[in-house]
């Protein structure tokens, strides 16, 4: 039988998993997938995903992958995997890749949402969002936001990486949103470093709320920035959510054009990283 790679595309609720990373002992996405496709199986499967995301965030288009010999059509596995998932993980779809593609090497870009509850704290929602509860400057944050776009050392947005760690990144967009009772904010890049959207995020809210100024943020992405007092808060895990992953037409492997530590996440294998 001839073995074929599957692409899934998965969402889950974050708030009961210990982020995307397998980790003994704990229950985490990758690892309720791999062991609930090793019992349909039978085989000895590895599922890479495309990004790790932390323990409490979640996802809506999470992309992983996997091979097998069995003999079922890759677009029927999203059906089967559905019945035997818990009700926090779903796989949305499922299809057939070539089996040199790899569902992190091979995507273009990611997108992830933080939500903010600018009002009240709402029971339905609050599992989604950080229950800030306050009215903030969205105008201001969105100045402050589109300084941060383009390619950066964002290591004052990370989570204090070690000195040798290359903190580069290229982000295509990063927008901020007022929607009713909350901020949206939404950022587009290639990679990420670790606790970078929470803290740019957690940036942000200090500008909206009057806490520093649009300049004073920008100002930290100077490589020469390093004083961690100045660095901006870390917002929950709670209000961060993994929108897409997107592949190219036609699909191809990044790392034949770009430098490999553009792409690989500054992250071990057995940590969680928000990226």
């Amino acid at each position: 039988m001839s073995t074929k790679r599957v692409r899934l595309v998965v969402a889950y609720d974050g708030t009961e998993f210990n982020g995307w990373a397998a980790q003994a002992g704990r229950r985490t996405v990758n690892g309720i997938l791999t062991s609930t496709i090793r019992q349909i199986s039978g085989e000895d499967n590895e599922i890479i995903g495309a990004s790790r995301t932390d323990s409490g965030a979640h996802a809506r288009g999470q992309v992983a992958h996997f091979d097998s010999a069995l003999p079922i059509e890759p677009k029927d596995w999203a059906r089967i995997l559905n019945r035997r998932l818990p009700r926090d993980l779903a796989v949305k779809r499922s299809g057939e890749v070539p089996r040199w593609f790899h569902s992190r090497f091979c995507a273009e870009d990611r997108t992830y949402t933080y939500r903010i509850r600018t009002k009240a704290r709402d029971p339905q929602t609050t599992r989604f969002v950080h229950e800030y509860g306050r009215p903030l400057d969205a105008e201001c944050m969105q100045v402050a936001a589109q300084g941060l776009v383009g390619r950066h050392d964002f290591r004052a947005f990370s989570e204090e990486l070690p000195r040798d760690v290359h903190a580069v990144r290229n982000l295509y967009a990063l927008e901020v949103r007022s929607r009713r009772d909350q901020i949206e904010i939404t950022i587009r890049g290639t990679a990420f470093v670790r606790g970078m959207m929470r803290r740019i995020s957690g940036g942000l809210l200090e500008v909206g709320r009057g806490r520093r100024t649009s300049e004073e943020l920008i100002a930290l992405l100077d490589p020469q920035q390093r004083d961690l007092l100045h660095w901006p808060v870390v917002l929950p895990a709670a209000g961060l959510t993994l929108d897409r992953v997107r592949y190219g037409r036609p699909l191809r492997d990044a790392r034949d054009s770009v430098k490999q530590h553009d792409l690989v996440e500054t992250t071990p294998p057995e940590n969680n990283s928000d990226e």
